[in-house]
């Protein structure tokens, strides 16, 4: 069996003085390199920690709270008058003397209730003349239908003409009108004599009597004779400020103060509103409904009245440290996505020490500076600082 013969390797060529030098230059100089690069190295990653320490130092670090509700505004109390459901001035309808009065001041009556009676000579007169008038009516008229009916029941024959019988029937058409006139007449005098009996037009109290026995009484004068009001329920009147009137509705509760009884609050409930603001005032003219069946609240007087449960919504809130006065009135720095500040015009509402009401310029959901400087300027970047831990949280 063959074998290939065997190849033995080629001997390693002795190494020289000058290769080895070469080697040793070349292991200094990558020791060297290395050794630079080892020392600057550190020296660049904490210049650029430095450099990074110094930008975020430079971007200002803030806390921030956002507005919350407060509590929804009370209204004030206005004033307010207290005036009867129903009032009214009774005056004569007709002319004559008062024969007696029925009815004193506090008084109660009910409706039709006889307050005083009038007495009338010239009003009788006339209502006789008319009723013998009407009767006079009556008898021509009666005539004249008789005389109408011979007449037409000759029509047609030699002894009466057509242009009789027409005579005879235009004669009744006049003597029943003029009858017809004449009933009028006494009925209108009858009404004019029931005005001699003075009424009261419905029931309620007489707060006001201003006749006596013998006073001459004239119709349609003018003169106030009773004055009569109904105080089961009362009206209660108030005019409320512009700034609350959009809040106000039919069948909103209000309740009403009266002085006598120590602020007592009285339940009420809106009746109706003008539904249009006073142009002299700038008020809404509203009334309220006060029950009064005792009859212990007597109208006419004073009162406070305060309206409840209106459409106001509650104002937001914020801290008063994160108010900036400027020239320009109080404004607040918001915080936006992007880190940069935005100054915003607020309108003050109430002011609770601590904290303050805004009625504009921002809104529930803004990240507003607390402290901010003065030096604070629109479009400034700043930082949100981090919330503390809860206390006792891990």
């Amino acid at each position: 069996m063959l074998r290939p013969p065997s190849v033995e390797p080629a001997p390693t060529p002795p190494a020289t003085p000058g290769g080895r030098r070469a080697v040793l230059v070349v292991a200094v100089a990558v020791a060297v390199v290395a050794g630079a690069l080892a020392g600057a190295f550190p020296r660049w990653r904490a210049r650029v920690a430095l450099t990074a320490e110094r930008r975020e130092l430079a971007v200002a670090v803030v806390r921030v709270v956002s507005p919350k509700p407060g509590k929804p505004a009370t209204p004030p109390a206005f004033p307010a008058e207290i005036k009867p459901l129903l009032e009214a001035s009774i005056v004569a309808r007709a002319s004559g003397y008062v024969r007696r009065w029925t009815t004193d001041i506090g008084g109660h009556v009910a409706a039709g209730s006889l307050l005083a009676e009038l007495e009338s000579p010239e009003l009788d007169q006339e209502l006789a003349r008319g009723r013998q008038e009407a009767a006079q009516a009556e008898a021509a008229l009666a005539l004249a239908a008789n005389t109408a009916g011979r007449y037409q029941g000759l029509a047609g024959t030699p002894s009466v003409s057509d242009q009789e019988v027409a005579e005879r029937g235009g004669d009744l058409a006049v003597k029943t009108a003029a009858r017809d006139a004449a009933l009028a007449n006494v009925r209108r005098l009858e009404q004019l004599r029931a005005f001699t009996l003075i009424r009261s037009p419905f029931a309620g109290i007489v707060t006001s009597r201003r006749v006596d026995v013998g006073d001459l009484v004239t119709g349609g004068g003018g003169r106030e004779l009773f004055r009569v009001v109904q105080a089961g329920t009362l009206r209660v009147s108030l005019r409320v400020p512009q700034a609350w009137a959009a809040g106000v509705a039919a069948g909103q509760p209000a309740e009403v103060l009266l002085p006598e009884l120590g602020g007592k609050a009285l339940p009420a409930v809106v009746a109706r509103s003008a539904g249009a603001l006073s142009p002299e005032s700038r008020t809404l003219l509203v009334e309220l409904e006060l029950a009064n069946a005792l009859g212990d609240i007597l109208p006419g007087g004073y009162a406070e009245a305060r309206l409840l449960g209106g459409r106001r919504p509650a104002p937001l809130t914020l801290p008063a440290n994160t108010l900036l006065f400027r020239e320009e009135g109080p404004r607040v720095g918001v915080v936006g996505k992007d880190g940069r500040v935005e100054l915003r015009s607020v309108r003050l509402g109430r002011d609770f020490g601590r904290t303050v009401e805004l009625l504009s310029g921002v809104s529930a959901g803004d990240a507003v500076i607390l402290n901010p400087s003065d030096a604070l300027a629109a479009g400034a970047v700043v930082r949100i600082a981090a919330e503390p831990a809860a206390e006792g949280g891990r």
